[in-house]
């Protein structure tokens, strides 16, 4: 199994972000952070993708997990329970 592309689009004062984060270290998930706060190009792709502005935002290859779902994030990366 080819290893899944990962983007985090975060804020630092946000907690899910940060338990979001936290998950993906936990299960040994590479991750690109991006901080939408600072990262205007970022932000850009965020929204131009999911026509949101929620945070965190999770993108997985091309699928998007929007805000924290530890169960929606288990079944995306393919994660054993």
């Amino acid at each position: 199994m080819a290893e899944k592309q990962v983007k985090v689009f975060s804020t630092p004062t946000c907690p899910w972000c940060k338990r979001a984060k936290q998950f993906l270290d936990i299960n040994g998930v590479k991750y690109t952070d991006l901080n939408v706060a600072e990262d205007k190009a970022a932000r850009e792709e965020m929204i131009n993708r999911t026509h949101q502005m929620a945070v965190p935002t999770v993108m997985i290859d091309t699928d998007f997990v929007i805000g924290y779902n530890e169960k929606t994030l288990k079944e995306k990366l393919e994660l054993k329970t």
